[in-house]
């Protein structure tokens, strides 16, 4: 009986060599397969959530007029409030992205608004502003450019493109009042005539004054084409 045993036992060793040589070695091979996915998890995780949490800042918001968010640089931004230095009252920037402008013109002494789209933005601006300490002096809305009023404003920065440029000029012309100014950065109006520049190159901004280019629309120096029959730039 103590034969046939013994022989049983060789016997499974033999058919089932791995078996035998299972244990620390085994349990140890488990633990780094655990441990590899484990860390490809944690990777890939962190990919996804850094993805979701940068994609609403530099994605165009779904504009029809495609407005990616390009943060103003130091100089556009020193540029913008240089040529405005002389100015006070109420401030809006168009497409005012993380809020850096209007921060900064409410720092100056500026009533000021921000327009933009992209919600992930305008909760980062309010936030931004909030932590700067100008939370009282300034707006930040979701909010189409072509769907807002600009008759309150006496100073507006806009940051376009040339495609959407001329159908804002037709615009800001008839709602602004005549002593407003408007600042374009990196892309001038296209007929309206600037009354000064500062700055070169991609941080040059262009300075309009109401009064000239709503005269000049008014005698037909411009296309005098109301906004209601001019064809939507958005379509």
């Amino acid at each position: 009986m103590l034969a046939d045993f013994s022989y049983s036992i060789m016997s499974q060793q033999e058919l089932f060599p791995d078996s035998a040589q299972q244990g620390p070695a085994s349990d140890e091979r488990r633990s780094r397969s655990r441990l590899g996915l484990v860390i490809t998890g944690v990777v890939g995780g962190s990919l996804v959530a850094l993805y979701a949490v940068a994609a609403p800042f530099v994605a165009p918001a779904l504009r029809k007029v495609c407005l990616p968010f390009v943060p103003a640089t130091t100089a556009q931004v020193q540029n913008v409030l240089k040529v405005l230095r002389s100015r006070s009252g109420t401030l809006v920037d168009i497409g005012s992205g993380d809020g850096r402008i209007v921060i900064a013109a409410a720092k100056c002494g500026f009533q000021a608004s921000g327009l933009e789209l992209n919600p992930w933005l305008v909760w980062y601006s309010r936030y931004k502003a909030w932590r700067e300490g100008v939370h009282r002096s300034t707006s930040f809305y979701i909010s189409d450019l072509w769907k807002a009023s600009f008759a309150q404003y006496s100073n507006v920065v806009i940051f376009g493109v040339p495609q959407m440029m001329d159908q804002l000029e037709l615009k800001l012309a008839n709602e602004l009042p005549s002593s407003a100014k408007v600042v374009a950065c990196r892309f001038p109006f296209p007929t309206w005539v600037p009354e000064s520049t500062e700055g070169e190159g991609i941080d040059t901004v262009w300075v309009y004054d109401a009064k000239t280019f709503q005269s000049a629309l008014n005698s037909g120096k411009t296309r005098n084409t109301s906004l209601e029959n001019k064809p939507d730039p958005h379509k």
